[in-house]
């Protein structure tokens, strides 16, 4: 039948669904074991949901269900991508290290974890080893000056310390 002979009421939106935290093209999706886990964990939580859903209705639940089924596929293409990187005590930084550094000159000590992109969450000082300070930061030693590029401004990192957790 002719969208034209279909009343408007009947005329769905597709629903948005959120994109997941940003890949660069060609990146490999790098996850420590914990982050791993919490996609997994995710996963399950998204599942329930399908199971559970609740709306009366009809539009409304198959609205809901698109919406998770959506969120699903995209996170189904994370676990896919996903490499496991083991924490391994380098005396240099890599990914999943807990960096401690001062701003020159010597400002107070700053703290992060470099980890994936999916675990990223700048409230508890868990930076994407994408975003330019972990890059910035990456192959240095305790000691060592990383130059942190901001626009025209440089910021010189100085690292003070270096630990692996598992």
């Amino acid at each position: 039948m002719s969208r034209g002979f279909v009343k408007e009421d009947d005329q769905e939106e597709a629903p948005i669904i959120p994109p997941r935290a940003s890949l660069p093209v060609g990146e490999i999706n790098y996850v420590t074991k914990k982050g791993l886990m919490a996609l997994k964990t995710e996963k399950v939580h998204l599942e329930n949901q399908i199971l559970n859903l609740s709306e009366i209705d009809e539009r409304e639940l198959r609205r809901s269900k698109a919406v998770i089924v959506g969120k699903l596929q995209l996170l189904n293409e994370r676990l896919l991508s996903a490499r496991v990187l083991e924490n391994t005590e380098s005396g240099e930084v890599r990914f999943g290290a807990t960096v401690s550094y001062q701003i020159e000159p010597n400002s107070k000590l700053n703290t992060i974890t470099i980890v994936g992109v999916d675990e990223a969450d700048v409230k508890k000082l868990k930076i994407s080893f994408t975003a330019p300070i972990a890059k910035a930061l990456m192959g240095k030693k305790v000691g060592e000056i990383a130059e942190l590029k901001l626009g025209n401004e440089t910021r010189l990192l100085k690292i003070k310390d270096i630990r692996y957790t598992n």
